[in-house]
Protein backbone atom coordinates (compact mmCIF):
# COMPACT_ATOMS: atom_id res chain seq x y z
CA UNK A 1 0.00 0.00 0.00
CA UNK A 2 2.64 2.35 1.16
CA UNK A 3 4.44 1.82 -2.39
CA UNK A 4 1.28 2.44 -4.52
CA UNK A 5 0.58 6.06 -2.75
CA UNK A 6 4.36 6.98 -3.25
CA UNK A 7 3.97 5.50 -6.91
CA UNK A 8 1.01 7.90 -7.79
CA UNK A 9 2.39 11.25 -5.57
CA UNK A 10 5.85 10.47 -7.72
CA UNK A 11 4.10 9.95 -10.98
CA UNK A 12 1.51 12.86 -10.56
CA UNK A 13 3.74 15.10 -9.13
CA UNK A 14 4.67 16.79 -12.58
CA UNK A 15 0.82 17.19 -13.36
CA UNK A 16 0.45 19.21 -9.76
CA UNK A 17 3.42 21.06 -10.01
CA UNK A 18 2.32 23.78 -11.85
CA UNK A 19 -1.66 24.72 -11.85
CA UNK A 20 -0.74 27.64 -14.36
CA UNK A 21 0.54 26.85 -17.23
CA UNK A 22 0.57 28.56 -20.89
CA UNK A 23 -2.68 29.05 -22.73
CA UNK A 24 -1.02 27.30 -25.82
CA UNK A 25 2.33 26.84 -26.33
CA UNK A 26 3.83 29.62 -28.24
CA UNK A 27 1.92 31.91 -25.78
CA UNK A 28 3.86 35.43 -24.99
CA UNK A 29 3.81 38.09 -22.15
CA UNK A 30 1.38 40.45 -22.89
CA UNK A 31 3.77 43.53 -21.27
CA UNK A 32 7.27 42.15 -22.47
CA UNK A 33 6.23 39.77 -25.35
CA UNK A 34 8.44 36.90 -23.83
CA UNK A 35 7.62 33.26 -24.38
CA UNK A 36 5.64 31.97 -21.21
CA UNK A 37 7.43 28.30 -21.93
CA UNK A 38 10.47 29.76 -21.21
CA UNK A 39 9.51 31.11 -17.31
CA UNK A 40 7.23 28.52 -16.11
CA UNK A 41 7.92 29.22 -12.35
CA UNK A 42 7.04 32.65 -12.93
CA UNK A 43 4.25 32.40 -15.03
CA UNK A 44 0.94 34.31 -13.84
CA UNK A 45 -2.70 35.15 -14.49
CA UNK A 46 -5.15 37.62 -15.01
CA UNK A 47 -9.15 36.96 -15.39
CA UNK A 48 -11.28 39.44 -17.41
CA UNK A 49 -14.38 40.18 -16.41
CA UNK A 50 -15.54 38.60 -19.77
CA UNK A 51 -14.11 35.38 -18.72
CA UNK A 52 -10.95 35.71 -20.85
CA UNK A 53 -7.73 34.62 -19.40
CA UNK A 54 -4.32 36.57 -20.33
CA UNK A 55 -1.06 35.43 -19.38
CA UNK A 56 2.45 37.33 -18.10
CA UNK A 57 6.09 35.92 -17.59
CA UNK A 58 6.01 37.58 -13.99
CA UNK A 59 4.36 39.55 -11.12
CA UNK A 60 5.96 42.89 -12.71
CA UNK A 61 4.53 42.17 -15.81
CA UNK A 62 1.10 41.46 -14.72
CA UNK A 63 0.82 44.40 -12.35
CA UNK A 64 1.63 46.42 -15.19
CA UNK A 65 -1.91 45.32 -16.60
CA UNK A 66 -3.70 45.67 -13.25
CA UNK A 67 -2.48 49.29 -12.36
CA UNK A 68 -3.14 50.32 -16.00
CA UNK A 69 -6.28 48.76 -17.45
CA UNK A 70 -7.04 51.71 -19.04
CA UNK A 71 -4.09 52.23 -20.99
CA UNK A 72 -4.48 48.60 -22.54
CA UNK A 73 -8.10 48.68 -23.15
CA UNK A 74 -7.57 52.11 -25.31
CA UNK A 75 -4.81 49.92 -27.13
CA UNK A 76 -7.37 47.15 -27.50
CA UNK A 77 -4.63 45.00 -25.60
CA UNK A 78 -7.37 43.40 -23.41
CA UNK A 79 -11.29 44.02 -23.84
CA UNK A 80 -11.97 44.12 -20.90
CA UNK A 81 -11.54 45.13 -17.00
CA UNK A 82 -9.47 42.50 -14.49
CA UNK A 83 -11.77 40.41 -12.31
CA UNK A 84 -9.02 38.37 -10.33
CA UNK A 85 -5.24 37.79 -10.70
CA UNK A 86 -3.88 34.87 -9.93
CA UNK A 87 0.07 33.86 -9.01
CA UNK A 88 2.20 30.92 -7.87
CA UNK A 89 4.35 30.36 -5.16
CA UNK A 90 7.47 29.89 -6.46
CA UNK A 91 8.61 27.00 -4.19
CA UNK A 92 5.07 24.99 -4.68
CA UNK A 93 3.70 25.82 -7.85
CA UNK A 94 0.77 26.23 -6.43
CA UNK A 95 -1.89 28.46 -7.81
CA UNK A 96 -3.22 31.53 -5.71
CA UNK A 97 -5.45 34.48 -5.56
CA UNK A 98 -2.51 37.56 -5.75
CA UNK A 99 -4.04 39.45 -2.63
CA UNK A 100 -3.48 35.97 -0.82
CA UNK A 101 0.60 35.66 -1.38
CA UNK A 102 3.14 37.46 -0.11
CA UNK A 103 6.09 38.92 -2.16
CA UNK A 104 9.95 39.02 -1.92
CA UNK A 105 11.37 42.03 -2.68
CA UNK A 106 15.35 42.28 -3.29
CA UNK A 107 16.07 38.47 -4.03
CA UNK A 108 19.53 37.70 -5.93
CA UNK A 109 17.41 36.16 -8.43
CA UNK A 110 16.34 37.94 -11.14
CA UNK A 111 12.93 37.41 -12.57
CA UNK A 112 12.25 37.31 -16.76
CA UNK A 113 12.87 40.54 -17.30
CA UNK A 114 15.09 41.93 -14.27
CA UNK A 115 13.71 42.64 -10.90
CA UNK A 116 10.85 41.41 -9.81
CA UNK A 117 8.43 40.73 -7.05
CA UNK A 118 8.74 36.21 -6.16
CA UNK A 119 4.85 35.11 -4.79
CA UNK A 120 4.82 33.01 -2.10
CA UNK A 121 1.70 31.28 -0.62
CA UNK A 122 2.81 32.18 3.26
CA UNK A 123 5.85 34.38 5.08
CA UNK A 124 7.63 31.09 6.16
CA UNK A 125 8.22 29.85 2.12
CA UNK A 126 9.34 33.79 1.38
CA UNK A 127 11.74 33.19 4.55
CA UNK A 128 13.32 29.73 3.74
CA UNK A 129 13.58 30.89 0.23
CA UNK A 130 15.75 34.27 1.33
CA UNK A 131 17.83 31.84 3.35
CA UNK A 132 19.43 30.59 0.07
CA UNK A 133 18.65 33.85 -2.47
CA UNK A 134 18.25 36.75 -0.36
CA UNK A 135 16.09 39.04 -0.15
CA UNK A 136 15.38 42.59 1.13
CA UNK A 137 11.67 42.98 2.41
CA UNK A 138 8.52 40.04 2.42
CA UNK A 139 5.73 42.42 1.39
CA UNK A 140 1.95 41.65 1.75
CA UNK A 141 0.03 42.41 -1.48
CA UNK A 142 -1.53 45.68 -0.15
CA UNK A 143 1.87 47.36 0.00
CA UNK A 144 2.41 46.88 -3.66
CA UNK A 145 1.67 49.83 -5.72
CA UNK A 146 2.22 51.57 -9.21
CA UNK A 147 5.13 53.09 -7.25
CA UNK A 148 7.24 49.75 -6.71
CA UNK A 149 6.23 48.42 -9.87
CA UNK A 150 7.56 51.36 -11.70
CA UNK A 151 10.77 51.12 -9.63
CA UNK A 152 11.22 47.63 -10.46
CA UNK A 153 11.28 48.19 -13.88
CA UNK A 154 13.89 50.69 -14.62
Amino acid sequence: MKKTILFLMISLSPLLARDIVPLDKNATDLVYMLPLKKFPKWICEAELKNGKKVQFASVKSMMQLFFHQDYFKKRKLVDDDVKAIYVQDFISGQRLEANKAVYLFGSHLIGPHGDDLIPFESEENAKLFMLKNGGTKILPYKKLSKGLIKYLDM
